[in-house]
């Protein structure tokens, strides 16, 4: 995956490894949610479409990245007609796709063949995103992190950190900040509670540099005030960072607009065996949802024509209007089965901010 960074004079791009195999689908949807780009990697000694090949640009659809550059690695291990062979294939595996017409350029990772070439594509191919500067900052946790080493003194503790992507708006050093959901807890009736978790910026990275404010595009790492036990482990992926009062609502049950695919795809096949067919949605089934960078469960309802009513495990800060992702059980494994648009659902009521 690709995030594309521009400063004056400079352009800078930050890959993440969207990693192929199928048990880290998530971990893949979760990263596609910040970036502006894909480089879809297909082995040269292989067949296409590997299973996850098809799963991963399938996902890449849903996620709505529309600048894809397909690499044919691995060439150095294959004749030249052999090599020509496959990307024929390439070409009428994408065709119909969101990679319709993407370029596919032959490398060789190991012998550094044509990356010249692929960094070109990537500056000239896959344009500089318009960013928001001027609305409420609003940041996608995709990391977090306690920093304090065993043995460190008090005075020398310092609080945790999140690490994400800006999707609009600045942030500053100095300035409070809001994290939803926040602390999630069930009381004595077994209903979910939130409390946002408010602190302030001490400090904003991106890669080593350290700045004064952070803007749409790239990674940023946020220090704060909060208690790093709070960012320990990751233990805020999937929420929101943003400033005071303007984050959107938290939602327990949504209510969404679907799309199934038509066959599953990810599942290994024999022969000219077809792929099985995704079957529909049944009140009480568990699936996996992807909104944002949060991964959690969601129990069926109800379904009604292409409209279903979802109970999350876990709350999520989201907004009306956004796509998520559907995955359900198959052998095993979480397969992606569909997609689906936030249309409306239930929210919770949360404590107003003490700030």
């Amino acid at each position: 995956m690709l995030k594309v960074v521009y400063m004056p004079g400079k352009f800078w791009s930050l890959l993440l490894d969207g990693m192929g195999h199928d048990i880290l689908m998530a971990t893949m949807l979760n990263g596609a949610a910040i970036m502006d780009g894909a480089l879809l990697l297909i082995a040269a000694n292989e067949s296409c479409p590997q299973p996850q090949t098809a799963e991963h640009l399938a996902a890449v659809e849903i996620m709505r990245l529309q600048h894809i550059i397909i690499l044919q690695n691995k060439v150095d291990l294959i004749q030249e007609n052999v090599a020509i062979n496959q990307h024929e294939a390439i070409q009428k595996f994408i065709q119909g796709t969101v990679a319709d017409g993407a370029p596919v350029v032959p490398i060789s990772a190991q012998l550094k063949y044509n990356i010249d070439v692929v960094c070109e594509y990537i500056v000239k191919k896959i344009p500089i995103p318009e960013r928001d500067f001027t609305s409420p900052p609003n940041m996608i946790v995709i990391r977090s992190f306690d920093v304090n080493k065993p043995g460190f003194e008090v005075d020398e503790i310092r609080g945790g950190v999140a690490g994400g992507s800006i999707l609009r708006g600045v942030l500053k050093v100095n300035q409070f900040i809001e994290v939803r959901p926040g602390i999630v807890v069930k009381d004595e009736n077994g209903n979910i509670k939130c409390t946002p978790i408010y602190s302030r910026i001490v400090s904003l990275y991106a890669e080593q540099n350290e700045l004064q404010f952070a803007v749409p595009g790239g990674l940023i790492g946020v220090g704060t005030t909060m208690d790093p036990t709070l960012t320990r482990a990751d233990r805020l992926v999937g929420q929101v960072l943003g400033e005071v009062g303007s984050l959107p609502d938290v939602f327990v049950e949504l209510e969404v607009n679907f799309f199934l695919l038509r066959r599953l795809i990810g599942v290994r096949t024999k022969g000219t065996e077809k792929q099985g067919k995704v079957s529909k949605l049944t009140k009480g089934e568990i699936l996996m949802l992807n909104i944002g960078s949060m991964s959690t469960g969601a129990r069926v309802l109800a379904v009604r024509n292409d409209l279903a009513k979802l109970q999350l495990t876990s709350p999520v800060c989201t907004s009306r209007g956004e796509k998520i992702a559907l995955s359900r059980r198959v052998e095993k494994h979480w397969r992606l089965i569909g997609w689906g648009q936030i249309q409306a659902g239930t929210t919770l009521d949360v404590p107003p901010s003490p700030i």
